[in-house]
């Protein structure tokens, strides 16, 4: 049994049929990935809290909303880093920081119009991160906004990566 969903195409409003998401996803974003869990996240907001705290072998504060957007490949996050309390955070210190990342790459100039997007991460094996700014009200919040290709730069693939980087490690001691 499909829902009916209203659709705004051309300027019109209609109805039509909704088979692979619960609402429709052209020109829409869905705010609901996976199955609702009992503390009101979902099983994917849940995944990516415990494996963020797995890859970073820390357990530290983060929360997520996950959201289901018009785009083939990619995935993008806002990210919010509270540091602690006596760090102020330095805008140009952290774009410096991340750019020396291996597979990273700031785009970071809104008077040019760059910055992190799906399409440019799609076939990529490299994390974008833009929109790196301070916070209005708390100087030791930093906001990112970050895209990677799911396919390419996800979990199996992050996990690879600190496997090498592990192996090199076992080497030079």
């Amino acid at each position: 049994m499909s829902n009916k969903c209203k659709s705004f195409f051309a300027f019109k409003l209609s109805e039509t049929e909704c088979t692979a998401f619960a609402h429709q996803i052209a020109l829409n974003v869905i705010p609901h990935i996976d199955v609702p869990l009992d503390n009101g996240y979902t099983k994917e907001e849940m995944k990516m809290v415990n494996e963020t705290a797995k890859i970073m072998d820390t357990n530290f504060a983060i929360s997520a909303t996950c959201v289901r957007v018009p785009v083939l490949r990619s995935h993008s996050e806002s990210i919010t880093i509270t540091f602690e309390s006596h760090i102020e955070v330095d805008v140009e210190k952290c774009r410096k920081v991340l750019a020396d990342f291996e597979n990273v790459t700031v785009l970071d100039d809104m008077s040019k119009n760059e910055y992190p997007m799906p399409i440019i991460a799609t076939d990529t094996d490299e994390t974008y991160v833009g929109r790196i700014r301070k916070d209005l009200f708390d100087n030791n919040i930093l906001h990112i906004w970050g895209v990677a290709d799911q396919v390419r730069v996800g979990a199996a693939t992050n996990a690879v990566r600190i496997a090498q980087k592990w192996i090199k490690l076992e080497e030079n001691v």
